[in-house]
């Protein structure tokens, strides 16, 4: 052993310990490996920080943020309505809900995926009266088994197909390489936790939500010209509305409440329809209804009132009310915007390099606020600060006042939208406390289709060798950018920084593992003392350890460790090193034995309720399923 593999070794050994540890993040510990490589003259001063511009690094930042694009615009929850199925058993709900977040992982981040799926597994675990976390744990394990099946779905694939492509005499895998094992894996693994896997998940209570809650929002929404809605009857919206646990207070046509319309009359565009009902739930009302947050843009315009004989008819014994003096328009009358995405123009601000895009917060009004006893229009947001007001949640009491004229109380809290300056000081000046941002995503058709076609493009792009993987991504991203499929700002929030930084800085370790030959002593002494020369226990051995290390730090850690050593013992035994490569990225790919093995798991341990020694139960069988099947299959597909 030369002194060079010694100490890229122990550094090594010492970036492992870190991870296991966890006192320090996996960029931190990743980085403190790149400098200490430096340092030791491993690695070339002028190549520290050549991994960044590694394609697997560009590629992996591009899909989360062509992932982000797809979130934002409502496409998948668009496909989640359309796909999921109801009514029916835990079976098939689970089967249907795991197979989904598998699809959705294989193209794009199934960190993402899980998130958009998680508030749809909540709600089938509701509806099948089980607890949360038997339904939680199998949409994880099976979106982290989607990543295996395409070069994005995870960033083990392509950190592989990047060490690959490093070799002289070799070059990356192509997006669609991982399928043929990674497909029938997820399959099986899919069919499994349906079958038998959702059976050993522990049940346990959800934890206690932390955080701030409300109650219910009041809010407004139109009908606009268009509208999926326009030309319904008012007992199809019910319908509609009594699925999503969404009540509605208050019709309101041409400036005339109606209590309790008619059944069977039609909905007409500019309806106004006053709603009861959660974020969660408001976001699904927009987008399966098709309507917009109410917006009156008269400012201070007349209004016509014009009660004909068809507006009489909508009455059904309700009470017809006029509006009152207090609930004229008036200059600022505010309500939501019709594009959550975008920034609604304020003329009172103009932006001189561009609109910077708008967010949402929730404020709480405390007793000494100035606002108390005010309503939107007396304050004029809009004019006054450039926000608006879109709903307003209110514990123990329901009102009839239209939004723009509702007196606001101590202890309401409000969802305002606008940039987040503009927010802020608000906030300050009115006397409210911000509690939290919050994510609203509502169907945009155009966007959706634009999102989704960019989506669809770039892997055509790859998958065809028409453009390299980092290339096609990075056009996509740049085709979002100029169509505005996202906020501007949600660009750069899109991309996990950490996830970033871990990889440029382990790829020039897991080189320096090559360049000194220490991978190779590795693989000898697997060869020699694990294996004994024969390729298929040397191949279970690579992924066996593989597997183990990534229950236990990072995914992409092990994959950029593992590369160089399962290349190492391929060119040892003289057999395919594809074969080895493609059993570290399985490997890497599968952490099902502990919460810190991957972030899917991580994401459902509070709201599964879930303790760290839970999730074995589960976990070692779904091993056992991958290490039987994926042994075969790879010797099948890839021969040594």
């Amino acid at each position: 052993m030369t002194y060079d593999q010694a100490l890229i070794m122990m550094i090594i050994a010492a970036a492992i310990g870190m991870f296991l540890w966890g006192r320090w993040r996996h960029d931190m510990v990743a980085m403190g490996a790149l400098v200490l490589c430096v340092l030791s003259g491993l690695v070339e001063p002028q190549a520290a920080f050549a991994g960044f511009g590694h394609p697997a690094v560009v590629t992996v930042a591009c899909v989360l943020v062509l992932s982000r694009g797809l979130q934002a615009s409502g496409a998948v929850d668009v496909l989640t309505r359309t796909v999921l199925p109801s009514n029916t058993g835990p079976t098939l709900s689970i089967a249907a809900l795991a197979a989904l977040g598998a699809v959705l992982s294989g193209f794009m981040n199934n960190v993402g995926a899980l998130a958009l799926l998680m508030p749809v597994a909540i709600q089938v675990a509701g509806r099948l009266d089980l607890p949360p976390g038997k339904v939680l744990m199998p949409l994880a394990f099976g979106s982290i088994l989607g990543g295996t099946t395409t070069l994005i779905g995870t960033p083990p694939n392509l950190i592989i197909a990047g060490f690959r492509a490093d070799r002289p005499d070799m070059s990356a895998f192509k997006m669609f390489d991982f399928s043929m094992v990674g497909l029938p894996l997820t399959v099986a693994g899919v069919v499994f936790i349906a079958l038998i896997g959702w059976r050993l998940v522990p049940a346990r209570r959800q934890a206690g939500a932390s955080g701030f809650e409300t109650s219910a929002y009041i809010t407004e929404v139109r009908v606009p010209e268009g509208s999926a809605s326009e030309g319904k009857r008012f007992q199809e919206i019910k319908t509609v509305l009594q699925e999503l646990d969404v009540q509605m207070l208050d019709l309101v046509r041409n400036d005339l409440h109606v209590r309790s319309p008619r059944p069977g009359k039609i909905v007409r565009a500019g309806d106004i329809l006053v709603l009861e009902a959660d974020v969660g739930a408001l976001s699904e009302v927009l987008s399966r209804l098709d309507l917009k947050l109410e917006e009156d843009k008269q400012q201070g315009a007349a209004v016509q009132k014009d009660a004909g004989a068809d507006e009489e008819e909508l009455f059904d014994d309700s009470e017809l009310k006029s509006p009152d003096a207090s609930e004229t328009p008036s200059i600022g009358l505010e309500g939501g915007s019709e594009d959550l995405a975008e920034l609604a123009a304020t003329e009172a601000e103009p932006e001189e390099s561009g609109r910077e895009e708008s967010a949402l917060m929730e404020m709480a009004v405390l007793p000494e606020s100035r606002i108390v006893g005010s309503s939107a229009s007396d304050l004029a947001l809009r004019t006054r600060y450039g926000i608006n007001l879109l709903a307003v949640a209110r514990q123990g009491e329901c009102t009839m006042a239209r939004l723009r004229s509702l007196l606001i109380k101590p202890g309401d809290v409000l969802l305002m939208q606008g940039r987040l300056d503009s927010l802020n000081g608000f906030a300050g000046n009115s006397g409210c406390v911000p509690l939290a941002q919050r994510d609203l995503r509502i169907f945009d058709k155009r966007k959706a289709l634009m999102a989704t076609g960019i989506m669809v493009i770039s892997v055509g792009l790859a998958a065809f060798g028409l453009l390299p993987a980092e290339v096609s991504f990075a056009a996509g991203v740049l085709a979002s950018m100029a169509l505005r499929t996202l906020p501007m700002r949600s660009v750069y929030e899109a991309v996990d920084w950490p996830v970033v930084v871990l990889l440029g800085g382990l790829l020039p370790v897991a080189e320096a593992m090559r360049n000194t030959g220490a991978a190779d002593l590795i693989a000898r002494l697997l060869l020699e003392n694990v294996a004994q020369g024969n390729p298929f226990v040397a191949l279970a051995v690579v992924m066996l350890t593989t597997m183990i290390l990534t229950d236990l730090m990072n995914n992409a850690a092990t994959a950029a460790v593992m590369a160089p050593i399962g290349l190492g013992t391929a060119i040892q035994l003289g057999v395919n090193p594809d074969t080895f490569l493609m059993a570290v990225a399985i490997g890497a790919s599968c952490a099902f034995l502990t919460p810190i093995g991957h972030q899917n798991n991580t994401l459902i341990l509070g709201p599964g309720g879930f303790r760290f020694g839970d999730y074995w139960r589960m976990g070692l069988p779904m091993d056992v399923v991958v290490i039987a099947l994926g042994l075969p299959l790879l010797v099948w597909f890839w021969p040594l």
